[in-house]
């Protein structure tokens, strides 16, 4: 029932205003049908005088003709009783028409259903949110069993066959089984095709009913009543669970809206009977139910991916990393509504948590690692990489040298001839001085080397000479030297 006040408002804004029903229904939040009562509502018809039309002399031969032809068009009937001396406009019978036309309404047997014998899937829309930045579709999936009426709900974040799957696996886990009829209305992730009796059903669907063993039904078409028990519990988690909450998460949903399942929905009175609670019945009806299948149906979103250059790959607006070593190679990405996995062929390479925000990098670090461990290890084979493993000081002395206007290459290439010719230990100490003076650059680490006394040969490297390790080289008796020593003192002495 609507209070006065507003079946006033609804009447106002159809006739002064002139908005549609459905208009007036999606502002003021009320049932369409709701708004066609308050319209066509008796109480408000004695309110004011009526108004005689041209059509009220003809009402009585109108009413005669539709009692005998109820389903006669108000054209017709106009023509016939123009032919009769109607001089108004054919809109104005066709409201009258309207009016007296009878309405026979269908009549509904109530439907009886045996435990454990049919189960009712639809998905409910809740409007956009915000995750980041990402606007992301929340959706509930419900189903709710026909003979107990215990439900189970899930939030996701979008509608697709791999969520409605895995709706279904997390719904039959609750219920520790699985009803032997799941009924749907036509939806696309349950219904590809309909062509009057014969139905086509989502090849995904189809292996999932072969899993569990259950018969996927559809609704007629236009015949709301077969699944009005789902319907029923959308509108009762919109109406006692939805209204009035705040959640930041949807793991917080969900646990919210588990919690409101098991403390609310289950505990009100079954609408079989009184005298016991729908978690009562649904107790009676667990026995009744399937035996869930031994192991559970996959539900995870496979992709083919692949990375030409960087660690990443791309899925659902965000970045996951990848080992250095699967770069370029073709991978299979496998995406749950908590985890991303990355395979190479049946090897899992790669496991990240999923996010459904937008333009997020997901990054692991030990991949991270790998890249730059294998970067250093490519930079410590060349000339200024061997460098600055041998001298750790010249990367200093080089970072001054580029802020005082000299080439870094050319000072590399001179500290490299340095290291070579004077040896590391000798270079640092030269390095250290000349960072000491204030003169960063090769030129000053040379001149400091030449002053500095050589306590111990350089070992000659003939790595860049190879026909010099060929040469023979025939040693000298010593008495040679001995003889020429002798010989040097007698000279001196004249």
């Amino acid at each position: 029932m609507i209070s006065p006040e507003l079946r006033a408002q609804i009447r106002r804004y159809f006739y002064a205003e002139h908005w549609k029903i459905g208009t007036i229904a999606r502002e003021l939040s009320v049932h369409p049908d709701a708004v066609r009562n308050a319209i066509e509502a008796e109480r408000f018809k004695g309110s004011r005088p009526l108004r005689s039309s041209v059509v009220d002399p003809y009402l009585g031969f109108v009413q005669q003709i539709l009692d005998q032809h109820p389903r006669l068009r108000a054209t017709r009937i106009y023509a016939m009783i123009r032919d009769r001396g109607y001089r108004g406009s054919v809109g104005q019978l066709r409201r009258a028409v309207k009016r007296m036309r009878p309405q026979p309404r269908e009549a509904f047997l109530q439907l009886e259903m045996f435990p454990g014998e049919q189960g009712q899937v639809d998905w409910a829309h809740f409007g956009p949110v915000r995750v980041g930045r990402a606007t992301r579709a929340l959706s509930c999936f419900v189903m709710t069993l026909s003979y107990s009426r215990a439900l189970y709900l899930e939030f996701f974040f979008d509608q697709t066959m791999e969520n409605f799957l895995r709706g279904h696996v997390h719904a039959f886990g609750f219920f520790h089984g699985q009803p032997r009829v799941v009924l749907y209305d036509n939806l696309k992730s349950a219904v590809l095709e309909r062509r009057g009796n014969h139905i086509a059903f989502h090849p995904r669907l189809t292996e999932l009913s072969a899993h569990y063993h259950f018969a996927p039904r559809p609704c007629q078409i236009r015949a709301g009543n077969q699944k009005g028990r789902v319907e029923r519990a959308i509108r009762y988690v919109r109406d006692s669970f939805w209204a009035g909450r705040v959640f930041t998460t949807l793991a917080e949903c969900n646990r919210q809206a588990w919690l409101w399942r098991d403390e609310v929905a289950h505990a009100r009175p079954w609408p079989g009977g009184d005298h016991r609670t729908v978690a009562d019945a649904f107790q009676q009806e667990r026995a009744r139910l399937l035996p869930l299948a031994a192991h559970p149906f996959p539900t995870e979103r496979m992709e083919p991916v692949r990375s030409a250059k960087t660690i990443y790959v791309r899925f659902d607006l965000n970045q996951y990393s990848i080992p250095p070593q699967a770069v370029g190679k073709q991978l299979t990405l496998a995406a749950s509504d908590t985890h991303v996995r990355i395979l190479e062929g049946a090897l899992e390479i790669a496991r990240h948590t999923r996010s459904y925000d937008r333009g997020q990098v997901v990054l692991d670090p030990a991949h991270q690692d790998a890249v730059l461990k294998s970067k250093r290890k490519a930079f410590h084979s060349t000339p200024l990489g061997r460098l600055e493993q041998l001298v750790p000081e010249s990367k200093a002395l080089l970072d001054q040298a580029f802020a005082h206007g000299e080439s870094p290459a050319h000072e590399a290439l001179r500290l490299s001839k340095l290291l070579h010719q004077y040896g590391a230990q000798a270079l640092r100490r030269a390095i250290t001085e000349a960072l000491d003076r204030s003169t960063p650059r090769a030129s000053s680490v040379a001149f400091l080397l030449r002053r500095q006394p050589r306590s111990t040969p350089v070992a000659l490297d003939l790595s860049r000479h190879p026909q010099a390790q060929s040469l023979d080289v025939r040693p000298h008796d010593l008495e040679t030297y001995d003889e020429l020593a002798r010989n040097e003192d007698k000279t001196g002495g004249q």
